[in-house]
Protein backbone atom coordinates (compact mmCIF):
# COMPACT_ATOMS: atom_id res chain seq x y z
CA UNK A 1 0.00 0.00 0.00
CA UNK A 2 3.07 2.63 1.37
CA UNK A 3 4.62 1.87 -2.55
CA UNK A 4 0.95 2.39 -4.42
CA UNK A 5 0.84 5.58 -2.19
CA UNK A 6 4.69 6.60 -3.05
CA UNK A 7 4.31 6.26 -6.95
CA UNK A 8 0.82 7.88 -7.01
CA UNK A 9 2.68 10.80 -5.33
CA UNK A 10 5.58 10.69 -7.65
CA UNK A 11 3.08 10.58 -10.61
CA UNK A 12 1.24 13.81 -9.00
CA UNK A 13 3.96 15.52 -8.40
CA UNK A 14 5.32 14.59 -12.31
CA UNK A 15 2.22 15.71 -13.36
CA UNK A 16 1.44 19.16 -11.68
CA UNK A 17 5.11 19.60 -12.99
CA UNK A 18 4.08 18.73 -16.58
CA UNK A 19 1.20 21.55 -16.57
CA UNK A 20 3.22 24.27 -14.69
CA UNK A 21 5.68 23.89 -17.86
CA UNK A 22 2.80 23.86 -20.50
CA UNK A 23 0.69 26.52 -18.78
CA UNK A 24 4.38 28.56 -18.62
CA UNK A 25 5.03 27.45 -22.39
CA UNK A 26 5.14 30.58 -24.53
CA UNK A 27 2.31 30.73 -27.27
CA UNK A 28 3.07 32.76 -30.59
CA UNK A 29 0.50 33.78 -32.81
CA UNK A 30 -2.90 35.16 -32.52
CA UNK A 31 -4.96 38.47 -32.05
CA UNK A 32 -4.47 40.25 -28.96
CA UNK A 33 -7.85 42.98 -28.74
CA UNK A 34 -7.10 46.26 -26.40
CA UNK A 35 -10.23 48.36 -25.58
CA UNK A 36 -9.71 52.08 -25.78
CA UNK A 37 -12.33 54.36 -24.53
CA UNK A 38 -11.45 56.84 -27.29
CA UNK A 39 -9.97 57.06 -31.09
CA UNK A 40 -6.63 58.08 -32.21
CA UNK A 41 -7.50 61.75 -32.34
CA UNK A 42 -5.41 63.30 -34.58
CA UNK A 43 -3.61 60.50 -36.07
CA UNK A 44 -0.65 58.51 -35.89
CA UNK A 45 2.46 61.07 -36.21
CA UNK A 46 4.22 61.25 -33.25
CA UNK A 47 5.74 64.92 -34.51
CA UNK A 48 2.27 65.85 -34.86
CA UNK A 49 -0.32 64.67 -32.15
CA UNK A 50 -0.62 64.55 -28.29
CA UNK A 51 -3.39 62.22 -26.88
CA UNK A 52 -3.13 58.80 -24.66
CA UNK A 53 -4.80 56.99 -27.34
CA UNK A 54 -2.78 57.93 -30.05
CA UNK A 55 0.42 57.08 -27.91
CA UNK A 56 -0.87 53.77 -26.91
CA UNK A 57 -0.94 53.20 -30.96
CA UNK A 58 2.57 54.56 -31.61
CA UNK A 59 4.13 53.11 -29.18
CA UNK A 60 4.14 49.65 -31.13
CA UNK A 61 4.98 51.53 -34.68
CA UNK A 62 7.79 53.65 -33.31
CA UNK A 63 11.02 53.31 -31.94
CA UNK A 64 12.83 56.20 -30.58
CA UNK A 65 16.57 57.02 -30.27
CA UNK A 66 16.26 56.43 -26.40
CA UNK A 67 13.57 54.17 -24.71
CA UNK A 68 12.85 53.40 -21.54
CA UNK A 69 13.90 50.11 -19.18
CA UNK A 70 10.75 48.07 -19.49
CA UNK A 71 8.48 48.81 -16.42
CA UNK A 72 10.40 51.97 -15.33
CA UNK A 73 11.31 55.32 -16.90
CA UNK A 74 14.76 54.78 -16.59
CA UNK A 75 16.88 55.77 -19.90
CA UNK A 76 18.71 52.86 -21.40
CA UNK A 77 19.21 52.53 -25.33
CA UNK A 78 17.09 53.04 -28.50
CA UNK A 79 17.45 53.43 -31.89
CA UNK A 80 20.93 55.24 -30.45
CA UNK A 81 23.43 52.12 -28.92
CA UNK A 82 25.41 54.79 -27.00
CA UNK A 83 26.03 58.15 -26.51
CA UNK A 84 28.82 60.81 -25.30
CA UNK A 85 28.04 64.07 -23.77
CA UNK A 86 30.55 67.07 -23.96
CA UNK A 87 32.04 68.36 -20.85
CA UNK A 88 29.75 71.84 -21.04
CA UNK A 89 26.62 69.36 -20.89
CA UNK A 90 25.46 70.94 -24.75
CA UNK A 91 26.97 68.44 -27.36
CA UNK A 92 25.31 65.01 -27.52
CA UNK A 93 26.80 62.14 -30.33
CA UNK A 94 25.05 59.63 -30.87
CA UNK A 95 26.35 56.22 -32.03
CA UNK A 96 23.41 54.69 -34.14
CA UNK A 97 22.38 50.99 -34.33
CA UNK A 98 23.15 49.37 -36.73
CA UNK A 99 21.00 46.57 -39.40
CA UNK A 100 18.07 48.88 -38.93
CA UNK A 101 15.34 49.36 -41.19
CA UNK A 102 11.73 51.23 -41.37
CA UNK A 103 8.78 49.39 -42.19
CA UNK A 104 8.88 50.20 -45.76
CA UNK A 105 12.61 49.46 -46.57
CA UNK A 106 14.19 52.53 -45.59
CA UNK A 107 17.69 52.24 -44.02
CA UNK A 108 18.07 54.11 -40.68
CA UNK A 109 21.31 55.88 -40.51
CA UNK A 110 22.39 59.51 -39.75
CA UNK A 111 21.18 60.66 -42.70
CA UNK A 112 17.32 59.29 -42.29
CA UNK A 113 17.40 61.02 -39.07
CA UNK A 114 18.73 64.08 -40.06
CA UNK A 115 16.00 64.24 -42.68
CA UNK A 116 13.49 63.18 -39.72
CA UNK A 117 14.82 65.90 -37.52
CA UNK A 118 14.70 68.45 -40.96
CA UNK A 119 11.17 67.68 -40.37
CA UNK A 120 10.84 68.84 -36.58
CA UNK A 121 13.12 71.74 -36.58
CA UNK A 122 13.71 73.07 -40.05
CA UNK A 123 10.72 75.52 -40.66
CA UNK A 124 11.86 75.58 -44.67
CA UNK A 125 11.41 72.02 -44.96
CA UNK A 126 8.08 71.22 -47.26
CA UNK A 127 6.21 68.97 -44.24
CA UNK A 128 7.52 71.41 -41.05
CA UNK A 129 5.01 69.78 -38.62
CA UNK A 130 3.96 73.62 -37.49
CA UNK A 131 2.83 74.09 -40.75
CA UNK A 132 -0.14 71.71 -40.02
CA UNK A 133 -3.54 73.74 -38.97
CA UNK A 134 -4.15 72.52 -35.08
CA UNK A 135 -1.17 70.64 -34.41
CA UNK A 136 -0.36 70.04 -31.07
CA UNK A 137 3.82 68.67 -30.39
CA UNK A 138 6.05 67.89 -28.05
CA UNK A 139 8.49 69.31 -30.08
CA UNK A 140 7.72 72.46 -29.30
CA UNK A 141 8.29 71.62 -25.53
CA UNK A 142 11.31 69.48 -26.03
CA UNK A 143 13.40 70.05 -29.18
CA UNK A 144 12.58 73.17 -30.63
CA UNK A 145 13.26 75.22 -27.48
CA UNK A 146 16.50 73.57 -26.84
CA UNK A 147 18.76 72.36 -30.24
CA UNK A 148 20.74 74.86 -31.22
CA UNK A 149 22.04 72.61 -34.42
CA UNK A 150 22.57 69.21 -35.81
CA UNK A 151 24.19 67.03 -38.25
CA UNK A 152 25.86 63.78 -39.42
CA UNK A 153 29.27 63.28 -38.41
CA UNK A 154 29.16 60.04 -40.28
CA UNK A 155 26.75 56.99 -41.81
CA UNK A 156 26.12 56.07 -38.00
CA UNK A 157 26.71 58.72 -36.23
CA UNK A 158 24.46 62.03 -35.35
CA UNK A 159 26.00 65.40 -33.41
CA UNK A 160 23.30 67.54 -31.99
CA UNK A 161 24.25 70.56 -30.17
CA UNK A 162 22.07 72.39 -27.37
CA UNK A 163 21.44 76.20 -27.17
CA UNK A 164 22.03 75.59 -22.94
CA UNK A 165 22.29 72.19 -21.24
CA UNK A 166 19.42 70.90 -20.58
CA UNK A 167 18.58 68.26 -18.15
CA UNK A 168 15.95 65.84 -19.65
CA UNK A 169 17.20 65.80 -22.95
CA UNK A 170 17.98 61.86 -22.95
CA UNK A 171 14.35 61.30 -21.15
CA UNK A 172 13.10 63.35 -23.85
CA UNK A 173 14.11 61.79 -26.98
CA UNK A 174 12.57 58.50 -25.34
CA UNK A 175 9.18 59.73 -25.55
CA UNK A 176 6.86 57.92 -27.76
CA UNK A 177 5.51 61.69 -29.15
CA UNK A 178 9.21 61.55 -30.92
CA UNK A 179 8.99 58.18 -32.16
CA UNK A 180 11.19 58.02 -35.54
CA UNK A 181 9.22 58.46 -38.54
CA UNK A 182 10.27 57.14 -42.27
CA UNK A 183 11.62 60.52 -44.52
CA UNK A 184 10.37 58.59 -47.30
CA UNK A 185 6.55 57.88 -46.08
CA UNK A 186 6.84 61.93 -44.86
CA UNK A 187 7.84 62.69 -48.71
CA UNK A 188 5.60 59.96 -49.99
CA UNK A 189 2.05 61.08 -47.66
CA UNK A 190 2.77 64.56 -46.58
CA UNK A 191 0.84 65.41 -43.63
CA UNK A 192 -1.19 62.53 -44.09
CA UNK A 193 1.49 60.70 -42.84
CA UNK A 194 -0.79 60.55 -40.03
CA UNK A 195 -2.95 58.42 -41.31
CA UNK A 196 -0.29 56.18 -42.88
CA UNK A 197 2.19 55.57 -40.17
CA UNK A 198 5.76 54.05 -40.90
CA UNK A 199 8.48 53.56 -37.85
CA UNK A 200 10.96 51.39 -36.88
CA UNK A 201 8.65 49.49 -34.43
CA UNK A 202 8.30 46.30 -33.49
CA UNK A 203 4.62 46.37 -35.41
CA UNK A 204 3.41 47.42 -38.53
CA UNK A 205 0.32 49.47 -39.26
CA UNK A 206 -2.36 47.58 -41.60
CA UNK A 207 -6.04 49.75 -41.27
CA UNK A 208 -7.62 52.99 -39.16
CA UNK A 209 -10.87 52.81 -39.41
CA UNK A 210 -11.82 56.03 -37.29
CA UNK A 211 -14.00 55.33 -34.35
CA UNK A 212 -14.42 51.44 -34.79
CA UNK A 213 -10.42 50.21 -34.58
CA UNK A 214 -6.53 50.66 -35.57
CA UNK A 215 -4.77 47.12 -36.29
CA UNK A 216 -1.25 46.45 -36.25
CA UNK A 217 0.60 43.34 -37.25
CA UNK A 218 3.95 41.92 -35.90
CA UNK A 219 7.22 43.18 -37.79
CA UNK A 220 9.04 40.23 -39.04
CA UNK A 221 12.24 42.21 -39.49
CA UNK A 222 12.12 43.99 -36.21
CA UNK A 223 15.80 44.71 -34.92
CA UNK A 224 15.01 43.95 -31.37
CA UNK A 225 12.65 40.73 -29.81
CA UNK A 226 10.31 39.86 -32.78
CA UNK A 227 6.66 40.14 -31.39
CA UNK A 228 4.51 36.85 -30.31
CA UNK A 229 1.85 37.47 -31.50
CA UNK A 230 0.28 38.23 -35.13
CA UNK A 231 -1.33 41.50 -34.79
CA UNK A 232 -2.85 43.46 -32.27
CA UNK A 233 -6.41 45.02 -33.02
CA UNK A 234 -6.96 48.93 -30.72
CA UNK A 235 -10.84 48.88 -30.58
CA UNK A 236 -12.57 51.89 -30.01
CA UNK A 237 -15.05 51.16 -26.88
CA UNK A 238 -16.09 54.56 -25.15
CA UNK A 239 -18.66 53.04 -23.14
CA UNK A 240 -16.89 51.81 -19.58
CA UNK A 241 -19.43 49.10 -18.89
CA UNK A 242 -19.27 47.65 -22.28
CA UNK A 243 -15.33 47.92 -22.30
CA UNK A 244 -15.99 45.26 -19.05
CA UNK A 245 -18.38 43.60 -20.61
CA UNK A 246 -16.57 42.43 -23.25
CA UNK A 247 -13.43 42.07 -21.59
CA UNK A 248 -15.33 39.41 -19.00
CA UNK A 249 -16.78 37.75 -22.37
CA UNK A 250 -13.30 37.88 -23.89
CA UNK A 251 -14.67 39.83 -27.01
CA UNK A 252 -11.02 41.93 -25.49
CA UNK A 253 -8.12 41.04 -23.71
CA UNK A 254 -6.88 44.54 -22.38
CA UNK A 255 -9.12 47.39 -20.92
CA UNK A 256 -6.72 50.00 -21.35
CA UNK A 257 -9.22 52.59 -19.63
CA UNK A 258 -10.85 50.86 -16.62
CA UNK A 259 -13.67 52.88 -15.17
CA UNK A 260 -13.83 52.72 -11.27
CA UNK A 261 -17.00 51.59 -10.94
CA UNK A 262 -16.34 48.54 -12.56
CA UNK A 263 -12.95 47.63 -10.88
CA UNK A 264 -14.47 45.58 -8.00
CA UNK A 265 -16.88 43.71 -10.30
CA UNK A 266 -13.76 42.62 -12.64
CA UNK A 267 -11.37 41.71 -9.43
CA UNK A 268 -14.27 39.07 -8.91
CA UNK A 269 -13.64 37.52 -12.05
CA UNK A 270 -11.34 34.73 -11.96
CA UNK A 271 -10.77 34.93 -15.68
CA UNK A 272 -9.74 38.86 -15.20
CA UNK A 273 -6.34 40.36 -13.59
CA UNK A 274 -6.81 44.16 -12.36
CA UNK A 275 -3.34 45.83 -12.83
CA UNK A 276 -2.21 49.08 -10.77
CA UNK A 277 -0.04 51.26 -9.49
CA UNK A 278 0.54 54.73 -8.61
CA UNK A 279 0.56 56.68 -11.48
CA UNK A 280 2.21 60.18 -12.71
CA UNK A 281 -0.74 61.77 -13.20
CA UNK A 282 -2.24 64.93 -12.35
CA UNK A 283 -5.85 65.65 -12.75
CA UNK A 284 -7.98 69.16 -12.24
CA UNK A 285 -9.53 72.11 -13.91
CA UNK A 286 -7.68 75.19 -15.59
CA UNK A 287 -8.75 78.73 -14.38
CA UNK A 288 -8.01 81.20 -16.85
CA UNK A 289 -6.30 83.65 -14.46
CA UNK A 290 -6.07 86.91 -16.32
CA UNK A 291 -9.73 87.16 -17.92
CA UNK A 292 -12.35 88.71 -14.86
CA UNK A 293 -13.49 87.59 -12.07
CA UNK A 294 -10.57 84.74 -12.34
CA UNK A 295 -7.85 87.42 -12.33
CA UNK A 296 -8.21 87.50 -8.55
CA UNK A 297 -6.06 85.01 -6.83
CA UNK A 298 -9.27 85.04 -4.12
CA UNK A 299 -11.52 83.44 -6.35
CA UNK A 300 -9.04 80.95 -7.75
CA UNK A 301 -8.60 79.94 -4.46
CA UNK A 302 -11.99 79.48 -3.66
CA UNK A 303 -12.86 77.20 -5.84
CA UNK A 304 -10.02 75.09 -4.89
CA UNK A 305 -11.31 75.48 -1.21
CA UNK A 306 -15.38 74.79 -2.68
CA UNK A 307 -14.00 71.42 -3.78
CA UNK A 308 -14.39 68.06 -1.59
CA UNK A 309 -11.55 65.87 -3.42
CA UNK A 310 -11.85 63.57 -0.29
CA UNK A 311 -15.73 63.05 -0.83
CA UNK A 312 -14.97 62.61 -5.01
CA UNK A 313 -11.99 60.30 -4.32
CA UNK A 314 -13.81 57.78 -2.20
CA UNK A 315 -17.18 57.84 -4.11
CA UNK A 316 -16.38 58.96 -7.68
CA UNK A 317 -13.17 57.48 -8.07
CA UNK A 318 -13.51 54.48 -5.80
CA UNK A 319 -9.99 54.84 -3.70
CA UNK A 320 -7.94 54.90 -6.90
CA UNK A 321 -7.16 58.62 -6.43
CA UNK A 322 -5.42 60.83 -3.31
CA UNK A 323 -6.18 64.92 -3.20
CA UNK A 324 -3.83 67.00 -5.41
CA UNK A 325 -1.72 68.68 -2.93
CA UNK A 326 1.24 69.85 -5.55
CA UNK A 327 1.05 70.18 -9.59
CA UNK A 328 3.75 66.98 -9.86
CA UNK A 329 2.32 63.62 -8.53
CA UNK A 330 4.01 62.27 -5.20
CA UNK A 331 5.48 59.32 -6.46
CA UNK A 332 7.66 62.11 -8.34
CA UNK A 333 11.36 62.28 -7.55
CA UNK A 334 11.67 66.17 -6.27
CA UNK A 335 8.01 66.38 -4.79
CA UNK A 336 7.18 68.66 -2.28
CA UNK A 337 5.58 66.79 0.45
CA UNK A 338 5.19 69.52 2.60
CA UNK A 339 2.21 71.41 0.81
CA UNK A 340 -1.47 71.39 2.50
CA UNK A 341 -2.83 71.93 -0.62
CA UNK A 342 -6.20 73.45 -0.08
CA UNK A 343 -8.57 71.18 1.69
CA UNK A 344 -12.48 71.42 2.02
CA UNK A 345 -14.10 74.73 3.38
CA UNK A 346 -16.45 75.83 1.65
CA UNK A 347 -17.07 78.22 4.66
CA UNK A 348 -13.57 79.77 3.60
CA UNK A 349 -14.78 79.72 0.16
CA UNK A 350 -17.35 81.98 0.65
CA UNK A 351 -15.07 84.35 2.58
CA UNK A 352 -12.87 84.68 -0.37
CA UNK A 353 -15.80 85.49 -2.92
CA UNK A 354 -16.99 88.14 -0.66
CA UNK A 355 -13.58 89.47 -0.09
CA UNK A 356 -12.84 89.55 -3.78
CA UNK A 357 -16.34 91.30 -4.22
CA UNK A 358 -18.71 88.41 -5.10
CA UNK A 359 -20.47 87.94 -2.28
CA UNK A 360 -23.11 85.96 -3.88
CA UNK A 361 -21.33 84.37 -6.61
CA UNK A 362 -21.61 84.67 -10.31
CA UNK A 363 -21.87 82.46 -13.41
CA UNK A 364 -19.39 80.96 -15.97
CA UNK A 365 -18.82 78.11 -18.06
CA UNK A 366 -16.91 74.75 -17.62
CA UNK A 367 -15.44 73.13 -20.78
CA UNK A 368 -15.60 69.11 -20.41
CA UNK A 369 -14.94 66.05 -22.30
CA UNK A 370 -17.23 63.15 -21.84
CA UNK A 371 -14.04 60.11 -22.43
CA UNK A 372 -11.81 59.00 -19.51
CA UNK A 373 -8.29 59.63 -19.48
CA UNK A 374 -4.67 57.74 -18.03
CA UNK A 375 -5.22 60.70 -15.23
CA UNK A 376 -9.48 61.11 -14.82
CA UNK A 377 -11.05 57.56 -15.40
CA UNK A 378 -14.24 59.30 -14.76
CA UNK A 379 -14.62 61.65 -17.86
CA UNK A 380 -16.99 64.63 -17.84
CA UNK A 381 -18.43 62.79 -14.50
CA UNK A 382 -15.97 65.04 -12.52
CA UNK A 383 -17.07 68.12 -13.78
CA UNK A 384 -20.34 67.28 -12.67
CA UNK A 385 -19.15 66.70 -9.28
CA UNK A 386 -17.22 70.00 -9.43
CA UNK A 387 -20.18 71.74 -10.58
CA UNK A 388 -22.42 70.74 -7.52
CA UNK A 389 -19.85 71.80 -5.30
CA UNK A 390 -19.05 75.16 -6.48
CA UNK A 391 -23.39 76.13 -6.70
CA UNK A 392 -22.77 75.59 -2.82
CA UNK A 393 -20.81 78.89 -2.93
CA UNK A 394 -22.80 80.48 -5.75
CA UNK A 395 -20.97 79.60 -8.29
CA UNK A 396 -23.16 78.48 -11.61
CA UNK A 397 -21.05 76.64 -13.71
CA UNK A 398 -22.76 75.74 -17.11
CA UNK A 399 -20.84 72.58 -18.61
CA UNK A 400 -19.93 73.05 -21.90
CA UNK A 401 -18.94 69.24 -23.02
CA UNK A 402 -17.03 68.35 -26.59
CA UNK A 403 -15.99 65.45 -28.56
CA UNK A 404 -12.58 64.46 -27.70
CA UNK A 405 -11.23 65.96 -30.82
CA UNK A 406 -12.87 69.40 -30.77
CA UNK A 407 -12.16 69.44 -26.96
CA UNK A 408 -8.53 69.29 -28.06
CA UNK A 409 -8.33 72.05 -30.84
CA UNK A 410 -10.39 74.65 -28.33
CA UNK A 411 -9.17 74.58 -25.64
CA UNK A 412 -5.62 74.46 -27.27
CA UNK A 413 -6.11 77.65 -28.81
CA UNK A 414 -4.11 80.31 -27.85
CA UNK A 415 -7.79 82.81 -27.72
CA UNK A 416 -9.43 80.17 -25.60
CA UNK A 417 -9.98 81.58 -22.15
CA UNK A 418 -12.91 79.58 -20.15
CA UNK A 419 -12.77 77.03 -17.07
CA UNK A 420 -12.10 73.85 -18.74
CA UNK A 421 -10.80 70.57 -17.26
CA UNK A 422 -7.09 69.25 -17.59
CA UNK A 423 -4.91 66.82 -16.94
CA UNK A 424 -1.30 64.85 -17.72
CA UNK A 425 -0.09 61.42 -17.71
CA UNK A 426 3.82 61.72 -17.33
CA UNK A 427 5.90 61.20 -20.87
CA UNK A 428 9.20 60.92 -19.04
CA UNK A 429 9.53 60.72 -15.31
CA UNK A 430 10.81 63.85 -14.99
CA UNK A 431 9.27 66.99 -13.50
CA UNK A 432 9.73 69.38 -16.15
CA UNK A 433 7.69 67.46 -18.02
CA UNK A 434 4.93 68.17 -15.58
CA UNK A 435 5.64 71.86 -14.85
CA UNK A 436 7.22 73.36 -17.91
CA UNK A 437 3.87 71.73 -20.06
CA UNK A 438 1.20 72.85 -17.89
CA UNK A 439 2.24 75.23 -16.00
CA UNK A 440 4.81 77.56 -17.63
CA UNK A 441 3.50 80.10 -20.33
CA UNK A 442 4.64 79.78 -23.62
CA UNK A 443 3.22 76.40 -23.39
CA UNK A 444 -0.48 77.84 -22.41
CA UNK A 445 -3.52 79.81 -24.02
CA UNK A 446 -2.98 83.79 -23.55
CA UNK A 447 -5.62 83.82 -20.55
CA UNK A 448 -3.82 81.32 -18.82
CA UNK A 449 0.17 82.41 -18.96
CA UNK A 450 1.37 82.34 -15.13
CA UNK A 451 3.81 84.96 -13.32
CA UNK A 452 6.68 85.46 -15.12
CA UNK A 453 8.82 84.93 -11.91
CA UNK A 454 7.29 81.33 -12.02
CA UNK A 455 8.62 80.92 -15.91
CA UNK A 456 11.92 82.12 -14.56
CA UNK A 457 12.25 79.01 -11.72
CA UNK A 458 11.31 76.46 -14.30
CA UNK A 459 13.05 77.65 -17.38
CA UNK A 460 15.94 77.70 -14.26
CA UNK A 461 15.18 74.23 -13.12
CA UNK A 462 15.62 72.98 -17.33
CA UNK A 463 18.93 73.75 -17.54
CA UNK A 464 20.63 72.64 -14.10
CA UNK A 465 21.97 69.66 -14.41
CA UNK A 466 22.83 68.67 -10.29
CA UNK A 467 20.10 66.93 -9.12
CA UNK A 468 19.72 67.83 -5.71
CA UNK A 469 19.87 71.52 -7.17
CA UNK A 470 17.00 70.77 -9.16
CA UNK A 471 15.30 69.28 -6.61
CA UNK A 472 15.37 72.27 -4.36
CA UNK A 473 14.22 74.81 -7.40
CA UNK A 474 11.68 72.04 -8.22
CA UNK A 475 9.98 72.14 -4.52
CA UNK A 476 9.49 76.30 -4.62
CA UNK A 477 8.67 75.92 -7.67
CA UNK A 478 5.42 73.69 -6.53
CA UNK A 479 5.16 75.82 -3.86
CA UNK A 480 4.46 79.14 -6.16
CA UNK A 481 2.49 77.22 -8.35
CA UNK A 482 0.27 76.25 -5.36
CA UNK A 483 -0.11 79.47 -4.01
CA UNK A 484 -1.21 81.19 -7.35
CA UNK A 485 -4.02 78.62 -7.83
CA UNK A 486 -3.89 78.57 -11.52
CA UNK A 487 -6.10 75.10 -11.37
CA UNK A 488 -8.80 73.45 -9.36
CA UNK A 489 -6.48 70.58 -8.38
CA UNK A 490 -8.58 67.59 -7.74
CA UNK A 491 -6.18 64.69 -7.62
CA UNK A 492 -3.53 61.88 -8.77
CA UNK A 493 -5.42 58.86 -10.03
CA UNK A 494 -3.82 55.11 -9.84
CA UNK A 495 -2.68 53.55 -13.40
CA UNK A 496 -5.34 50.40 -13.84
CA UNK A 497 -5.39 48.32 -17.06
CA UNK A 498 -8.22 45.14 -16.86
CA UNK A 499 -6.17 41.89 -18.49
CA UNK A 500 -7.51 38.24 -19.14
CA UNK A 501 -5.48 35.86 -17.79
CA UNK A 502 -4.59 34.58 -21.04
CA UNK A 503 -2.39 37.29 -21.61
CA UNK A 504 1.30 36.84 -20.44
CA UNK A 505 4.13 38.98 -20.40
CA UNK A 506 1.72 42.54 -20.07
CA UNK A 507 3.69 44.48 -17.71
CA UNK A 508 2.76 48.26 -16.29
CA UNK A 509 4.86 51.11 -16.89
CA UNK A 510 4.81 54.72 -15.02
CA UNK A 511 4.06 56.27 -18.37
CA UNK A 512 1.44 54.91 -19.33
CA UNK A 513 2.08 53.52 -22.87
CA UNK A 514 1.76 49.99 -24.49
CA UNK A 515 5.53 49.99 -24.44
CA UNK A 516 7.47 46.44 -25.11
CA UNK A 517 4.51 45.02 -26.67
CA UNK A 518 6.84 42.49 -28.62
CA UNK A 519 7.18 40.60 -25.30
CA UNK A 520 3.31 40.00 -24.77
CA UNK A 521 1.54 36.38 -25.66
CA UNK A 522 -1.60 34.36 -25.40
CA UNK A 523 -2.70 31.06 -24.42
CA UNK A 524 -4.59 29.98 -27.24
Amino acid sequence: MRKVMFWLAVALVWLGSFSLLTAGAVTQGGTLIIALGADPAGGLDPESVMNNESGFIMATLYDSLTAYKPGTAEVVPGLAKSWDISADGKTYTFHLREGVSFHDGTPFNAQTYIQALDRLLDENHPYFYKKQEGVSSMVAYSLEPTVASYKAVDDMTVQITLKTPYAPFLSDLAMVWLGVVSPKAVEKYGFDVSKHPVGTGPFTFVEWVPNDHVTVQANPNYWREKPKLDRIIFRVVPEGSVRALKLQKGEVHIMADVPPETISRLERDPNVVVLRQAGLTVNGIGIPRRVKPFDDVRVRRALNYAVNKEEMNKFLYRGIAVPMKSPIPPVLWGYNDSLEGYPYNPEKAKQLLKAAGYPDGFSTELYAYPNPRGYNSVGAKMATAVQGYWAQIGVKAKIVQLEWGAYLRTVRSKDFAKLNMRGWSGDNGDPDNFLFNLFHSSRLPTAFAGPPEIDALIEQARVVTDQAKRVALYKEIQARIMEDAPWVFINHTQQVRAISKKVHGFRLNPLQMFFNMEQVWMEQ
